[in-house]
């Protein structure tokens, strides 16, 4: 991290450069970070959480405060609790529960530190008669339905998106994902891992699609969260080709940012709203939100968390393209990321399975996917033969790595989940989907009942 004295600094293009090659690190200090989204409902009626009242997220955050967390305010609303060496736990602008990770060694790390919140998080909820549900989009409650979380970012956001397209909304308060975050050892580690991964994103997506519905019905979709990012704003979301492109590096990276637009710029506790307007211009001075004053690495650091590609790049490297979902899908998520990036003979078979990928296919498999997963054609066959080579190569990289629990077990049973999907074809939208025409008789409520933690 930068010191308090560098992050004020006027901000120069060798300081943004620098910022991002800090994160290379040797392969012994490499780690991964999960973090997963929830939906938080009443029992009674499956309705998304009030921010207060007895039965509302600040008395959720207040009440995991008897477990360590530390809480941290913005103004005078609760927005979030951390704790050292254990990562945060945030809103999202709909309420949805996040926890962010910690940085941690193994996969058995990871699925200890979610086991150990989920318990200490339905301890707490148990107690006010709310549950958590684990899915990709909201499958009931309309955008309308749903409380926006006080938090100065989010109301800019809101003030935003339907400026830039019809779906941004949707995205901010009715989708859930899990995500995780890797390491890399240099900038020609970091391309590489960043042009795998980008490109197999699709293939995650299809695994892990889980959201299927749009106020109680079916949408036509089986990742209804992946189709919404395709309407949320073109600026700052996609595949972005340049990736694949020679020349790719950090300094790409930077240029692809600066054009990015803004969407704030935070001083003194406050938010200010930049939206749309220029971080080049910020850079020469001319920002018309703080006419005269120079951006610094703060404010760089906060921009390079306003894009939303389906990879993003800041001092590691975030996986995007998940659904939320069960408990043993969220440590599903980085033991394949794991085994397909850290593994260097894993992630050479990687690469070489989509080096020779064109633009026009990797704009269909982001199309069509979102609409038909594991069904999704490709080169003359279907996508579910993809992921099962993908998991082939991520178990292999998982068991070379090595990693034993005290049971003398390596990694590569948290891959166990997706193989399930993969061999069948079937994701667990679609099982959802049949649920709903057959057993629920066409009432979405069950699912807040079966698909909650």
């Amino acid at each position: 991290m930068p010191t308090p004295s560098a992050s004020r600094a006027p901000l120069t293009r060798e300081a943004m450069l620098a910022y991002l090659e800090s994160g290379c690190r040797p392969s012994d200090q490499w780690r991964v970070g999960t973090e997963h989204e929830k939906f938080a409902f009443t029992i009674n009626d499956g309705r998304p959480l009030p921010y207060e009242g007895e039965r509302g997220i600040r008395a959720l955050l207040e009440g995991l405060t008897r477990f360590g967390w530390k809480p941290v305010y913005e103004g005078e609303a609760l927005i979030a609790l951390t704790c050292p060496e254990k990562g945060s736990v945030t809103l999202e602008p709909g309420g949805q529960v996040e926890l962010s990770g910690a940085l941690l060694e193994t996969l058995h790390e990871t699925c200890a530190e979610v086991t150990d919140h989920h318990r200490r998080v339905k301890a707490v909820a148990s107690e006010m008669g709310v549950g958590f549900l684990g899915m990709g989009f909201n499958p009931k409650w309309k955008r309308e339905d749903i409380p926006w979380m006080p938090k100065g970012r989010y109301r800019i956001m809101r003030n935003h998106m339907p400026r830039v397209g019809s779906l941004g909304l949707d995205m901010m308060v009715r989708t859930c994902t899990v995500q995780a975050n890797l390491d890399f050892m240099s900038e020609a580690d970091m391309v590489k891992k960043f042009r795998v991964s980008l490109a197999l994103q699709p293939v995650v997506t299809a695994l892990f699609a889980n959201s299927p519905f749009v106020e109680g019905k079916p949408s036509g979709y089986l990742s209804m969260r992946s189709h919404i990012w395709t309407d949320t704003d073109p600026a700052r979301t996609g595949i972005l080709p340049f990736v694949f492109e020679e020349g790719m590096g950090f300094e790409r990276y930077i240029d692809y940012m600066l054009d990015v637009p803004m969407y704030f710029v935070y001083r003194e506790g406050r938010y200010i709203d930049a939206a749309g307007q220029s971080f080049r211009d910020f850079l020469e001075g001319r920002l018309p939100a703080l006419p005269g004053e120079m951006p610094t690495l703060d404010d760089w650091a906060d921009h390079l968390t306003t894009a939303f590609p389906e990879v993003r790049l800041k001092r590691y490297l975030e996986m995007r393209g998940a659904d939320g979902g069960p408990w043993n899908r969220l440590c599903a998520l980085p033991a394949l990321w794991v085994g397909l990036l850290y593994d260097s003979n894993s992630l050479d078979a990687a690469w070489d399975l989509v080096r020779d990928w064109t633009p026009e296919e990797h704009a269909l498999l982001r199309d069509q996917v979102p609409r038909l997963a594991l069904k999704t054609p490709w080169r003359g066959g279907t996508l579910q033969t993809l992921a099962l080579r993908i998991l082939e190569i991520a178990e292999a990289g998982l068991r070379a790595r090595a990693r034993l629990n005290s049971k003398g077990r390596d990694e590569t049973g948290f891959l166990d989940a997706l193989w399930i999907i993969a061999e069948s074809g079937r994701t667990q939208a679609e099982d959802l989907l049949e649920s709903w025409h057959s057993r629920w008789n066409g009432d979405i409520d069950p699912v807040f009942v079966e698909c909650a933690y």
